[in-house]
């Protein structure tokens, strides 16, 4: 399998986002988007998901955090599908039970080929310092449209919004990390019955 990295730039007038992207990385992460808990958010994926990630995002702050956090979605879907290719080899579907403390959450992706995200959170705040918790389905609606995966995202229990919404992220780098790990039984093999992905 060749190496799966991709470099993915866009600008609009609302944000201009920069994200590299290594899926065979250690969990290094380098991330600027002006919204401090999102960062932290970006880093579990990372950490996580042994996901070499680089993210510069400047947005329109003055407004809200609303298109800084779907556009990084989006262009983090973008690098993801760009760096994964044709898919042959690799597991395909993930998942991932995270608690921390008294949360519990559970991600399922399977990489598709069509975007579907199912999200069932109810988060106990409206804002985690400056991020607007409502922000969590935007970015991770943004990423399936562009990376092309299906998505189920569960919050099974928590009180602390913080570790809700901490679980769900880590979970997602770990379901993330399953699904794209090659699977050495199916060498150069798309995983699906139709050949193609």
């Amino acid at each position: 399998m060749s190496e799966r990295i991709a470099e993915v730039r866009r600008d609009t007038k609302e944000t201009q986002i920069r994200v590299r992207v290594n899926l065979d990385g250690t969990g290094q992460a380098h991330l600027s988007t002006g919204i401090g808990f999102f960062d932290h958010m970006l880093d579990q994926i990372a950490r996580h998901g042994l996901i070499d990630l680089d993210i510069d995002a400047k947005g329109d702050l003055h407004i809200d955090g609303h298109h800084t956090v779907e556009d990084v979605g989006i262009t983090l879907g973008m690098a993801v599908a760009q760096a994964i290719g044709d898919k042959k080899g690799i597991t395909r579907y993930g998942h991932s039970y995270v608690p921390l403390d008294e949360a519990l959450s559970r991600v399922v992706v399977d990489f598709s080929g069509r975007p579907g995200l199912a999200m069932d959170v109810s988060f106990t705040s409206g804002a985690i310092g400056a991020f607007d918790t409502q922000l969590t389905y935007e970015f991770f609606q943004g990423f399936v449209n562009h990376a092309l995966v299906s998505l189920h995202v569960d919050n099974l229990k928590g009180h602390n919004a913080h570790h809700q919404c901490e679980t769900i992220f880590k979970a997602f780098g770990r379901a993330l990390r399953m699904a794209m790990t090659p699977d050495p039984r199916s060498a150069g093999v798309i995983p699906s019955t139709k050949g193609t992905l």
